[in-house]
C-alpha cells in the first residue's frame, strides 16, 4: 500500500479521519504515489532537464486531480445542505494545498537560477510536505462527506422500507395488501442494491460478514413475508397463522436495524462486536504467549498462562460432552489436552528455575517444552477440526433427502395433527443436532468472518425451525389451504437453502484450515454522491444493474398478481369450472415467467402456451380487441426471447442483459 509523505500508510496518516471503505482508500492511492514522488525528487543529486519534465508533469496531474476532487465536493455541498459548510471548507484547504505544490513544481528549465527568490520543491522540501499534508488531509475528507452521502442514502432507503413494512402489517384486505406489497418489492430491491454496494466497499472483513447475513435475511425473509401475509388475510382467526407471519416481520426489522448498525458503525447494541472467543483463537493466543518465553521469561505470570490453557480445555468439553462425538475424537481431545497440562507443568518448572539464577533467555529445557506444548496444540486444532466438521458432513449427509419435511407437508396436508406433531418434534431434535454443530465450527472455523456467518447459521436454524412448525399447523387446521400449503413450502424451501449454505460454509472452513484462500471480492469506486448529473460515468457503469431492478420488480409485480389470482380462484366453489380451470393456467404461465426473472436456471417460458388460453375467452368487442392487440406483442416478444435464449451464456447477470436487450427493443 502506498505511504504519504508523513511516513504512514494511506489508511491512517493523520488527517484526523478514519478510512472505513475501500473506495476512498483506492481513490487517494494514486495521489500519494504522485506527491511521494515529488517529494523525493529532492534526494536527487542532479536537475536534468528529464527531471524537471516529470516533476512538472507531476506537478500538473496533481493539480488536475486536485481540480475534480473539489468539482465533485462542490456538486455533492450543492446537493446536501447538511454537508456545505464542512463540505466547503474542505474544497478550499485542497484548492490551497493544490496551488501550493502546483507553485512548487512549478520549474521550467535547469539553467532557472535559485538565487531568484522563488520557493520551488529543490529549494524548501518543508513546504512541499506541508503542502502535501494539508492536500491528503483535505482531499480525504471530501472523500469521506461524499462517504456520508452513501450512509445517507442507505438510512432513507432503510426508513421507507420500515414504513411501508408498517403498513403491510396492519392490512386487513389482500387486494390492498397486493398494492402495498408492490410499493414494498420495489423499495427493498433498492435497498439490497444500496447495501450490496457498501459490503463489497467495507474494508473490515468482520462488518462485511455481518453485512452479508443481515442482507441474507431480508433477501429469504421476502417471500416469506408474502406468503405467511396472504395465509393471515386467507385465514385471519388463526392463531398459529398470526405467529408464524408476527415472527416474520419481528425477523425482517431486526436485520433492517443491523444493517443500520453495521453502516452507521453503531456499538452499543452489537454483539456481534463481542464474539466469545472460540478455541482456534484461544489456541492461537495461547500459543502466542508461550512462544514470547523464548523473548523474554519476565512481564506475564505462570499463573495466568496456566489459567488460559484451563479456559482452552474447558471449551473442548463443547465437543467431548456432546453425544454425537464419536468415541475416537472425544479420546482424542482428551488426551492431547492431558499431554499439554503435563508439558506446561513442566515448563513453568523449568521458567521459574531460570528465574531464580536471572536468566535472561529461555533454557534448553524450556525450549523443548515451548516446542512440545505448540506440537500438542497444533494436534489438539487438527483433532477438534475433524470432530466438527466430520460431524457436520454426516448430519448434512443424513438430512439431504429431506424426510422430516415430506413427512411434516404430508401431514399437514392430510389434517392429520397428531402426525403433524410427531414431526414437529423431529423437526426439532433436527434443529438441536444443526444448532450445536454450527457452535462447533464456530470453534474452529478459523477466521472472525467465518465465525460470524456460523452465528448466523445458527440463528437462521433457531427462527425457521418454529416457523415451520406454525406454518404446518396452520396447514394441518386448513388442509385445503393452497395458500397455507405454499407458505409451508416457502419456510421449508427457506430451510433447504439454510442447509445448502451451511454446506458452503463447511468447504470455507476447510479452505482457511488447508490454506486456500479464494479471490476476495472486488469494491466499488469513488466517487459515489447518488443520482447526480456529476456521476453520469459512474451510472453508465452501473447500466445492467438498473436493468436487473427493472426486470425485478416486474417479476414481483407478476408474481403478485398470480397470488391474486390463486386466492380469488379459491374462492369459487366448483373448482373444476371452465373459468376456474382456465384462470390457473394463466396463473401458472405466468409464475413461470416470473421465475425467469428470478433465477437463470429456469429454462420453461411458456409464452406461446399463454397466448393460445388467451384467444378463446368469450369476451366483449373492446376486451377481445384489447387482448388479440396484447396478444400479438406477446407472440413478437416471445420469438424474440425465444432466439435470445438460443444463445449460451452463464450467469444471471448475463442472462439478465439478454433478456433486458430483448425488452428494450
Amino acid at each position: 500500500m502506498a505511504s504519504s509523505p508523513c511516513g504512514t500508510n494511506v489508511s491512517n496518516f493523520d488527517s484526523g479521519l478514519e478510512i472505513k471503505t475501500r473506495s476512498v482508500e483506492q481513490t487517494l492511492i494514486p495521489l500519494v504515489s504522485q506527491i511521494t514522488t515529488l517529494i523525493n525528487h529532492k534526494d536527487k543529486p542532479k536537475k536534468t532537464e528529464k527531471t524537471l519534465r516529470a516533476v512538472q508533469r507531476v506537478g500538473q496531474a496533481v493539480g488536475v486531480a486536485v481540480g475534480r476532487f473539489v468539482t465533485v465536493g462542490e456538486a455533492i455541498a450543492a446537493e446536501n445542505e447538511e454537508l456545505k459548510d464542512e463540505m466547503g471548507l474542505a474544497c478550499f484547504e485542497a484548492r490551497r494545498a493544490g496551488d501550493a505544490i502546483a507553485h512548487l513544481t512549478d520549474v521550467a528549465s535547469a539553467d532557472q537560477p535559485e538565487s531568484d527568490g522563488r520557493t520551488t520543491i529543490f529549494s524548501d522540501k518543508t513546504a512541499m510536505v506541508k503542502a502535501a499534508r494539508m492536500l491528503l488531509s483535505s482531499v480525504t475528507k471530501v472523500l469521506v462527506l461524499a462517504d456520508r452521502v452513501v450512509i445517507k442514502q442507505i438510512i432513507m432507503s432503510r426508513n421507507k422500507v420500515l414504513v411501508t413494512l408498517d403498513q403491510l402489517e396492519m392490512v386487513s384486505s389482500f387486494q390492498e395488501f397486493v398494492q402495498i406489497f408492490s410499493q414494498f418489492g420495489n423499495e427493498m430491491v433498492e435497498f439490497a442494491h444500496l447495501t450490496g454496494d457498501r459490503q463489497n466497499d467495507l474494508k473490515d472483513d468482520k462488518k462485511k460478514a455481518r453485512m452479508a447475513a443481515a442482507r441474507a435475511v431480508l433477501e429469504k425473509c421476502t417471500m416469506m413475508l408474502l406468503t405467511a401475509s396472504k395465509t393471515c388475510l386467507r385465514h385471519p382467526d388463526c392463531e398459529s397463522a398470526r405467529i408464524n407471519k408476527a415472527g416474520v416481520f419481528h425477523r425482517m426489522r431486526h436485520a433492517l436495524e443491523q444493517v443500520i448498525e453495521i453502516v452507521t458503525d453503531a456499538r452499543g447494541s452489537s454483539d456481534a462486536q463481542h464474539l466469545p472467543v472460540s478455541i482456534y483463537l484461544g489456541i492461537k493466543d495461547f500459543k502466542v504467549r508461550v512462544e514470547r518465553l523464548r523473548e523474554t521469561l519476565y512481564g506475564q505470570s505462570q499463573e495466568s498462562l496456566a489459567s488460559q490453557l484451563e479456559g482452552v480445555v474447558e471449551q473442548t468439553e463443547d465437543f467431548t460432552d456432546s453425544a454425537y462425538t464419536s468415541h475416537e475424537h472425544r479420546e482424542g481431545i482428551l488426551r492431547l489436552c492431558h499431554a499439554t497440562r503435563q508439558e506446561l507443568q513442566q515448563l513453568i518448572a523449568d521458567w521459574m528455575h531460570a528465574q531464580s539464577f536471572n536468566a535472561m533467555e529461555a533454557t534448553e529445557q524450556m525450549e523443548l517444552s515451548i516446542l512440545k506444548i505448540c506440537q500438542f496444540m497444533n494436534k489438539l486444532r487438527c483433532e477438534l477440526h475433524k470432530a466438527a466438521v466430520g460431524r457436520a458432513a454426516d448430519l448434512l449427509k443424513c438430512h439431504g433427502e429431506q424426510v422430516v419435511l415430506e413427512a411434516l407437508k404430508g401431514s399437514g396436508g392430510e389434517g392429520n395433527l397428531e402426525a403433524v406433531a410427531e414431526s414437529s418434534r423431529k423437526l426439532t431434535e433436527q434443529k438441536e443436532l444443526l444448532l450445536e454443530t454450527c457452535r462447533l465450527l464456530r470453534h474452529i472455523s478459523g477466521t472472525e468472518p467465518l465465525e460470524i456467518t456460523c452465528i448466523h447459521a445458527e440463528d437462521a436454524f433457531q427462527v425457521i425451525g418454529p416457523q415451520i412448525i406454525s406454518a404446518v399447523q396452520t396447514l394441518a387446521l386448513h388442509p385445503t389451504s393452497k395458500i397455507a400449503k405454499e407458505n409451508l413450502d416457502v419456510f421449508c424451501e427457506a430451510w433447504e437453502s439454510q442447509l445448502n449454505d451451511m454446506a458452503v460454509l463447511l468447504r470455507e472452513i476447510n479452505d482457511v484450515f488447508e490454506g486456500r484462500r479464494g479471490d476476495k471480492k472486488t469494491y466499488l469506486s469513488l466517487p459515489r454522491p447518488g443520482v447526480s448529473s456529476t456521476w453520469r460515468n459512474v451510472s453508465l457503469k452501473k447500466a445492467p444493474f438498473q436493468e436487473q431492478t427493472t426486470m425485478a420488480k416486474l417479476g414481483l409485480e407478476l408474481r403478485l398478481l398470480t397470488s391474486d389470482v390463486d386466492v380469488e380462484s379459491e374462492k369459487w366453489e366448483e373448482q373444476e369450472h371452465e373459468i376456474v380451470r382456465q384462470g390457473q393456467n394463466l396463473s401458472s404461465m405466468a409464475y413461470s415467467i416470473y421465475l425467469f426473472t428470478r433465477y437463470s436456471a429456469q429454462p420453461v417460458l411458456k409464452g406461446h402456451v399463454l397466448c393460445g388460453v388467451l384467444c378463446p375467452f368469450q369476451l366483449g368487442d373492446d376486451e377481445r380487441t384489447l387482448i388479440i392487440l396484447e396478444t400479438e406483442k406477446l407472440m413478437t416478444l416471445c420469438q424474440q426471447l425465444q432466439m435470445t435464449v438460443k444463445t449460451v451464456v452463464q450467469g444471471k447477470a448475463s442472462t439478465f442483459q439478454k433478456v433486458g436487450n430483448r425488452n428494450n427493443g
